[in-house]
């Protein structure tokens, strides 16, 4: 295996963590400057319900959240279904989506309902600190 070549405005090694398959690929810390903070999560299994991430949370800057399908041949059908809110509007979320939350507004996953197969949850926050 060769070792990963350093470029000004590449990232190849990600910084890991967050208590799942969790990787960051860009934010001020990786390449300074940059404003905009990308994380995704490889969902595996079904994951534990957790109480806190029902009550929410919200952040000082705008953020997409993208919910990933990985199944080639149908790649809009999530393979789960994820019970979430954004402000007062609950979502059900069982396809390839893309969720818009402005500056300020409450969000959060209540828990997934069903899982059928391994997803992508990316996002991507325009902010360049890390959270």
């Amino acid at each position: 295996m060769t070792e990963a070549k350093k470029y000004r405005y590449l990232v190849t090694v990600p910084i890991k963590g967050h208590g799942m398959p969790s990787f960051t690929y860009m934010n001020n810390e990786l390449i300074p400057g940059c404003n905009i903070d990308i994380m995704y999560n490889w969902i595996l299994k079904m994951p534990n319900y957790n109480p806190d991430m029902a009550s929410g949370h919200s952040h000082d800057y705008d953020e997409v959240i993208l919910n990933i399908g990985m199944d080639p041949n149908n790649p809009e059908d999530l393979g789960a279904e994820i019970d979430g809110f954004t402000g007062d509007e609950k979502q059900i979320i069982d396809r390839t989506s893309a969720i818009f939350i402005p500056r300020n507004v409450v969000h959060g996953v209540v828990r997934w309902n069903k899982f059928e197969r391994p997803h992508i949850q990316m996002a991507i926050k325009l902010t360049g600190e890390s959270s």
